[in-house]
Formats: C-alpha cells, structure tokens, sequence
C-alpha cells in the first residue's frame, strides 16, 4: 500500500497537531523544535504499532 503524504513531508510536521499532541502555533512560532516534533512522531509510531499487535493478538486469540 503506498501511502498518501504532504509536499515537502510536511505532514511529518503536522502528525502531532493532526494527534491532538500539540497546537499548530506552537510550531510556527517556534516553541517547539523539531526535535520536540521528532519526540511526538515517535510516541505517536509506538502507539501505532502497540494497536496493532493488540488487534493481531486479539484476532489470534479469537482464531483459538
């Protein structure tokens, strides 16, 4: 599956935003750095994949 993504990886930018993790302001007035948005990306990846072994292991599970 190839996924859709913003000009320039900006939707890297905006994942915390679009996650509620964070305001848009935020980023265009500095506050945050972009190790801050890197430090987002990468809780928002771990829960991602924690979801989705929990849907795995929970198919499995009803597969027994």
């Amino acid at each position: 599956m190839k996924w859709v993504g913003m000009p320039d990886g900006e939707d890297w930018l905006l994942r915390p935003v679009l996650a509620g993790c964070c305001r848009y302001e935020s980023l265009v007035d500095g506050t945050l750095s972009l190790e801050d948005v890197a430090c987002m990306n990468d809780a928002l990846d771990v829960r991602a994949e924690n979801e989705a072994r929990y849907i795995k292991a929970m198919e499995h599970k009803r597969e027994s």
